[in-house]
């Protein structure tokens, strides 16, 4: 329902959607298609055309030829030339950071851009945010934080209304927070079971990422995020591969993420550092120092877990908290990372699919709070 003012009262009308033109209509369904066929333009076309077969969303007037035709005019896609040496259409840049806008409005819903590196600390002193609490002034205070209108009502307190007299014991300051930057590294398993059993892992994964990335580079741009992936071995992924990223026939290589997390967050000046984890499967393969992959799926390898607690342990002691997002309900796995968080005195979250953006969301919101020392 809409209301609208009338006279001293309201009249309530039936709420009327915003409407769309065929282009916006499809270019809705497109964003989401592109997501998961990773990039593809061509199989998220066929899908659409299989939705369009199905649901009726095109006109005789308007078809998904006129839609690819507007795509191309306004920026969307592009020709270029294929590895197989043949030509074709591939997305933009500006279809990739509205991806991002998308994932960031279906997983956060719609922020405003706010001031760069807000984030608060549990310490008071000479910060940037008033907080609304006050405390006696004390040697060494800004004189610019000093409440003047609490100053002058304490001093009629103290001296009563005879005569005035302010003295330094009258004054009263007002607390603020430090902003203080933070320094995030996720890491997402691509290994073979994020889309095994049916069930598309990689893609919430990915939406989640990019929807960070936009968060963090429209809302709190000095803060740094490092994104990196894992399966038989770890590498630094950019804001812009995230789009076409894919799982691959890979065991899982914990320990080679949390090592590139680490070495990525060691290079960053921010005093505020978290990793954050996002996986379903368990820890089954190392690289050993001959560079030979040591791997092992049956069961939880004493071995390879003992390795993962160390990387924990190792975490802890550099400062760097860990959040792991457990995509799985194995009560064994559930224990490994119970150990795992332990060691490293981090958190952990047991999720399916659904929430996972909204989980991690609130926890980097809380975590910007914070000050780790």
């Amino acid at each position: 329902m809409k209301k609208t003012f009338k006279g001293k009262g309201f009249v309530f009308e039936a709420f009327k959607a915003e409407e769309q033109t065929p282009f916006e209509q499809l270019l809705d369904i497109f964003k989401e298609l592109i997501t998961h066929t990773s990039g593809d333009f061509d199989e998220a076309i066929e899908w659409l055309k299989q939705l369009d077969d199905e649901y009726k969303i095109t006109t005789p007037e308007y078809g998904i030829d006129e839609f690819i035709e507007e795509l191309k005019e306004k920026g969307y896609i592009k020709e270029e030339i294929k590895p197989d040496g043949n030509g074709g259409m591939a997305i933009t840049a500006k279809t990739e950071q509205e991806i991002r806008k998308r994932a960031l409005e279906q997983i956060f819903g719609n922020m405003r851009k706010r001031g760069s590196g807000n984030h608060r600390t549990k310490h008071a002193g000479a910060g940037d945010e008033q907080t609304g609490d006050f405390r006696n002034y004390q040697f060494g205070d800004s004189l610019d934080r000093i409440s003047m209108t609490e100053s002058l009502k304490n001093a009629q307190i103290n001296h009563g209304l005879g005569s005035f007299n302010l003295t330094e014991q009258d004054l009263i300051v007002e607390e603020t927070h430090f902003k203080s930057q933070m320094s995030t590294v996720l890491m997402i398993d691509i290994s073979h079971s994020m889309i095994l059993y049916g069930e598309d892992r990689i893609t919430p994964a990915k939406k989640v990422a990019m929807a960070l990335a936009e968060l963090i580079t429209t809302r709190y741009p000095k803060d740094t995020l490092d994104i990196l992936v894992f399966g038989n071995d770890a590498w630094p992924i950019s804001i812009k591969e995230l789009p076409y990223l894919q799982v691959g026939p890979y065991h899982t290589n914990t320990v080679a993420g949390l090592q590139l997390a680490m070495d990525l967050l060691r290079r960053k000046r921010n005093t505020n550092k978290q990793i954050f984890m996002i996986t379903d499967g368990k820890p089954s393969c190392l690289r050993m120092p001959d560079g030979r992959y040591y791997k092992n799926s049956m069961g939880l390898d004493q071995h390879i877990v003992e390795r993962c607690y160390q990387m924990a342990t190792a975490a802890r002691k550099l400062k760097i908290p860990i959040t792991t997002f457990m995509i799985a309900q194995d009560p064994y796995l559930q224990q490994f990372v119970d150990e795992f968080t332990q060691c490293n005195q981090g958190k952990a979250f047991y999720t399916g699919l659904k929430g996972l953006g909204e989980m991690i969301f609130e926890d980097y919101e809380q975590n910007r709070k914070r000050r780790i020392s």
